[in-house]
C-alpha cells in the first residue's frame, strides 16, 4: 500500500481532555475518524463549563490496515482509559458518543453504573446493511482487505481513513453491535438519542431499539430533519441547545 496521510491531516484527532466544571462529557468518534469528528461539539460544551474528554479509539488516525488488526474490546477500552481520567477529576461524567461511539457510550454506561447519563447521536447499533451484502463481507475478508467508501458528509470536517474501509475492522464493527445489545437492559442511566432524519448510513429503527431495549426510566428521542449521518456537524447548534440541557438536568 503506498504512503497513506490522513483524510483532512491538518485537522487536529488525537485523544484529548479539557478541564472545566464539575461535571465531565465523554465523548467518542465514530467508524475511521479520528477526535475531529467530536471537537466541534466538545469545543461548544466547554465553552459551557462543562469538562469535555474525546479518545482516539485503537487502530485509528494512523492508517487503514491497523484498524484490520483490533477487536472491538480495544475500542471500549481505549474509551476506558480517557474515562477513568474523566472519573477521577470530575464530580459527575455524561457518556456521549456518534456513530460508533455511541456503542462504545453504551457499552461504558452498561460497566459503570455511576455514570450520570447517557447522550448518543446516531448510534450505529443497526447499519443500514443488506443480508446479502453482510455475507458477501464475510466472504470477501481473505482476499478484499478494504472496500472504497462511496460519499462522505462533511467532508471539511471530518478525519480519518477515506476512502479505505478496512473490512475485518467492519466485522468487529458488527460484533460490536452484537455485545451492546446484549447489555442494553443493564443501562438505567437516563438517556437522550439525536438521529437524523437524511441519515443513509444507520438504520431508522436504531433509536427506538435502544430505547426499547434500556432500562432507564428516563429517555428522550429526537429527529434531527436536517441532518444526514454526521448529526455533530450538520446540526451542531441544535444539538447544542438540547444537549446542554439535558445533562444539566441530571
Amino acid at each position: 500500500m503506498p504512503e497513506y496521510v490522513l483524510y483532512n491531516p491538518q485537522l487536529e484527532g488525537r485523544s484529548f481532555f479539557w478541564e472545566a466544571g464539575p461535571v465531565g462529557v465523554f465523548l467518542s468518534h465514530g467508524y475511521t475518524a479520528t477526535t475531529a469528528e467530536v471537537r466541534l461539539f466538545a469545543k461548544r460544551l466547554h465553552e459551557k463549563g462543562f469538562s469535555v474528554g474525546g479518545p482516539l479509539l485503537a487502530g485509528h488516525g494512523s492508517r487503514p490496515e491497523d484498524l484490520n488488526r483490533v477487536r472491538w474490546q480495544d475500542w471500549v477500552e481505549s474509551g476506558e482509559k480517557v474515562y477513568g481520567q474523566m472519573k477521577s477529576r470530575c464530580e459527575h461524567v455524561i457518556l456521549g458518543g456518534e456513530s460508533m461511539g455511541g456503542l462504545v457510550a453504551l457499552y461504558l454506561a452498561s460497566r459503570h453504573p455511576e455514570v450520570r447519563g447517557v447522550m448518543v447521536y446516531a448510534p450505529a447499533i443497526k447499519l443500514n446493511i443488506s443480508t446479502a451484502d453482510r455475507i458477501k463481507l464475510y466472504l470477501s475478508l481473505s482476499f478484499m482487505p478494504f472496500a472504497k467508501r462511496e460519499s462522505m458528509d462533511a467532508s471539511d470536517k471530518w478525519q480519518g481513513y477515506h476512502p479505505e474501509l478496512p473490512t475485518k475492522g467492519i466485522v468487529q464493527l458488527l460484533r460490536f453491535q452484537d455485545a451492546v445489545k446484549k447489555i442494553l437492559p443493564q443501562i438505567k442511566q437516563p438517556i437522550i438519542i439525536f438521529q437524523g432524519r437524511k441519515d443513509k448510513t444507520v438504520d431508522p429503527v436504531a433509536g427506538e431499539m435502544i430505547l426499547q431495549g434500556v432500562g432507564s426510566a428516563i429517555k428522550e428521542h429526537h429527529w434531527m430533519e436536517e441532518s444526514t449521518h454526521p448529526i455533530l456537524n450538520v446540526e451542531l447548534d441544535a444539538v447544542t441547545d438540547l444537549s446542554p440541557r439535558f445533562a444539566g438536568e441530571l
